[in-house]
């Protein structure tokens, strides 16, 4: 098999940490560095849960502190999903510190040791944008940049944006015109992720791993959402792991994404799934998850941990 050298630039976060252990779990993967940004909630918290899911994976990967803010603009955490702390509440042993230096920099140092990186980015854009922006040279080893972000319709934390894309408009406008292939998973798709008790319990029942109980505990302590009745909700940032680890999950189409950086829709993701712009394809659009085998594949990954 020929794994794929990758990044995880994430800001942990509930989901964030169920994407993390999926990716630990699988060997299609080289998780080469964990590189972490303020989001959910402050780089503190970020940072912390970050070391510790990996840690209780016991696999070593080095995990570096990234910016605590956006581009432009101050920093807002959501805490109304995630809790405080960042992870609903589920406490964690704490795990190994987190390595000198910056993200940005420890990206780019990846990037010019290997001919070719994905970037996943299941946060705001903040470090990637960074990362290649200080560096264009570097940008033909990127092969593919695989983000959780974006919405066509509308948002999750305001009318119309999503949260990764509000937090940091500017930094995604800059991945999309980088001219590196860019994999989007946005609300619409990961609504078809729905966490329900049915799903939980089927977690449960694969095994008795530390990891395994605390993605449980984690998709327990979530509050369900309005927006589907609150029968559960939507696991957003595992897809786009799920993405690269079994295309076949999915169906895509080829689009041209627009990202208002200003005025009452900044953070919006105008996304042209009909050819209606004119303008040539700059994403690919994660547009349809079959969910009962996405649900299955998570669990019988998440059972080979620890």
């Amino acid at each position: 098999m020929t794994r794929r050298a990758c990044v995880i630039d994430t800001d942990p976060g509930t989901d964030d940490a169920i994407a993390l252990w999926l990716a630990m779990a699988s060997p299609e993967l080289d998780v080469r560095l964990v590189t972490v940004a303020g989001g959910n909630v402050g780089l503190d918290h970020t940072l912390r849960n970050a070391r510790a899911v990996v840690g209780l994976t016991a696999k070593t990967v080095p995990i570096v502190a990234g910016a605590e803010g956006p581009l432009l603009g101050a920093f807002m955490s959501e805490t109304r999903v995630h809790g405080a702390d960042g992870l609903a509440g589920v406490a964690l042993p704490h795990g190994p510190p987190a390595t000198p230096g910056i993200a940005a920099d420890a990206i780019r140092a990846l990037l010019r040791a290997e001919r070719s990186v994905t970037l996943i980015g299941i946060g705001p854009a903040t470090n990637l944008a960074l990362a290649l922006a200080a560096e264009p040279a570097l940008i033909d080893r990127v092969e593919e940049i695989v983000l959780m972000t974006g919405a066509w319709s509308e948002g999750n934390i305001t009318p119309s944006a999503e949260f990764n894309a509000w937090s940091d408009p500017e930094a995604l406008a800059m991945l999309l015109a980088c001219g590196r292939p860019v994999t989007l998973a946005t609300l619409e798709l990961t609504a078809q992720a729905l966490v329900t008790p049915a799903r939980i319990a089927t977690l449960r029942a694969a095994g008795s791993g530390a990891c395994l109980d605390a993605a449980a505990r984690i998709m327990e302590s979530v509050p369900t959402s309005r927006r589907f009745a609150h029968q559960g909700h939507p696991l957003h940032d595992p897809c786009a792991v799920a993405w690269l680890l079994d295309p076949t999950l999915f169906t895509s189409r080829d689009v041209h994404v627009h990202v208002e950086c200003a005025g009452v829709a900044r953070g919006r993701t105008v996304v042209d799934r009909w050819e209606r712009s004119g303008a040539a394809p700059n994403a690919r659009l994660l547009d349809t998850l079959d969910a009962e085998r996405f649900f299955a594949f998570l669990t019988e990954r998440l059972a080979t941990l620890p």
